[in-house]
């Protein structure tokens, strides 16, 4: 049985956000004045909302760690040379065929995380969150220089 905290306050306005993502960022002013009222009074929908733009961050920021860890490989790759006795001597590989392999494998991962990273940033509105969030700590800093500025002497 649903407790009223977790029963959206309007349900046809809840729906809407639902079928959204909860996202109002790329709607006109002044219907998202309307919705931004609903977020004010609707704890349920403000929960969603936000579960769902710190699910958007961490898809953003898994990419982008992925598409890092496989620079770091093409980097390891490129500058240190053990594997080629454990290619040559163990495996019986050729070091060239092992190192192409290699290679070509870091850079088509390098390439699926860049794309992968490209595709979250355009269909989520976490680029526009994270500005958002951003503006707000350069708001809040603003705010304490000028405090700060006001309490030094001239």
């Amino acid at each position: 049985m649903a407790t009223p905290a977790n029963q959206c306050t309007d349900r046809v306005v809840g729906a809407i956000l639902a079928s959204w993502r909860y996202d109002i960022s790329g709607i006109s002013p002044e219907m998202r004045r309307d919705y931004e009222s609903h977020f004010a009074e609707c704890a349920r929908c403000r929960a969603r909302q936000k579960f769902h733009r710190s699910l958007d961050v961490s898809l953003a920021v898994l990419t982008s760690t992925a598409a890092l860890f496989f620079l770091f490989a093409l980097a390891v790759l490129k500058h240190i040379k053990p594997l080629e006795h454990v290619a040559f001597k163990i495996l019986g590989l050729d070091i060239f065929d092992m190192y192409h392999m290699l290679i070509s494998a870091g850079v088509a991962g390098l390439c699926f995380s860049l794309i992968a990273m490209a595709l979250v940033l355009m269909t989520t509105p976490a680029p526009s969150y994270l500005g958002g969030i951003a503006a707000e700590h350069a708001r809040l800093i603003e705010e304490r220089v000028a405090a700060i500025k006001a309490l030094r002497p001239r």
